[in-house]
């Protein structure tokens, strides 16, 4: 059951694919995916997009063995990507998980049971407005304690980074119940000694059913962390993310012509089965 629990982060920021290397990995994809990808211009929107997929075909290999040309990932009205399986497992028999990107990282999490929400936000500094009227932008979506909490917190700086904390903690909640930011934000009120033992009450009711996890990325990246509670214990014992980078590719391709949905991911954890540069990190906890 452990296996279903699983937290990978990658840092895409070295990574500076040519053309036809992107063109390449992107093929590793089955094609009604490319468009969801090549609708971006920017290389580097499109390269968080295709590693998120990337990323989602590899978990649900490596952790139910399905084979790859056999997964088919689809999204909820909502967004919420979900792997649509005709077989029943057994083992994981409520398998989900949630992926974010933001900024330098790109981030996917699991779980065999519980519902899994993740969020990554970028602390991005606002160009052509002061931090409090960037902020006011968002007012309705706080809590009063929790504006309190954001308007005081100091500096600037400080002010943002607060306001970015609470942000990423409402994300994953939403993102975890499937609802998207439709969902009424201000209702979902959050409460933590020092970010740790972080709590939430929703439309005033704690919820001890969910837990949180909140991590400094570095670089002005925070990724937070959700799963409710209605499963086993060992899911709030086994929490940690494995931290990869993406540098400079050089391709090898392992795989005869015609096998790409077996190149699409590598037998190692990580690795998508054409060599990226992977390096892999300490684990955060």
């Amino acid at each position: 059951m452990e296996k279903g629990v699983q937290r990978w982060v990658v840092d895409i920021s070295k990574w500076d694919p040519s053309t036809n290397d992107f063109s390449f990995a992107l093929s590793l994809l089955p094609q009604h995916h490319h468009s969801s990808i090549t609708r971006f211009l920017k290389m580097d929107d499109r390269k968080r997009a295709l590693i998120s997929l990337l990323l989602q075909y590899a978990l649900v290999h490596e952790v139910l063995g399905i084979p790859y040309q056999d997964i088919v990932i689809k999204r909820t009205p909502e967004g919420k990507p979900f792997l649509e399986y005709g077989r029943v497992c057994f083992d994981f028999p409520n398998f989900n998980f949630n992926v974010s990107h933001h900024g330098d990282y790109v981030a996917i999490a699991s779980e065999p049971l519980c519902l899994v929400g993740l969020d990554i936000v970028y602390h991005m500094i606002p160009e052509k407005e002061t931090v409090l009227e960037y902020i006011q932008n968002f007012s309705s979506c706080f809590s009063s304690l929790e504006w309190d909490q954001i308007i005081t917190a100091g500096s600037g700086d400080e002010v943002l980074t607060e306001f970015y904390r609470y942000w990423c903690l409402k994300e994953a909640y939403v993102k975890a119940i499937g609802s998207g930011l439709a969902y009424g934000l201000h209702k979902v009120e959050f409460y933590h000694t020092s970010w740790t033992n972080i709590s939430v009450k929703v439309d005033g009711v704690l919820n001890a059913l969910w837990r949180f996890w909140l991590f400094d990325l570095g670089k002005g990246h925070w990724v937070s962390s959700t799963s409710s509670f209605l499963c086993s214990f060992f899911s709030f014992c086994y929490m940690e993310f494995h931290l990869v980078n993406l540098r400079n590719v050089h391709y090898e391709v392992l795989l005869e012509k015609g096998s790409n949905y077996d190149a699409a991911v590598s037998a190692s954890r990580f690795a998508i089965k054409i060599r990226l540069g992977l390096t892999c990190g300490a684990a955060i906890y």
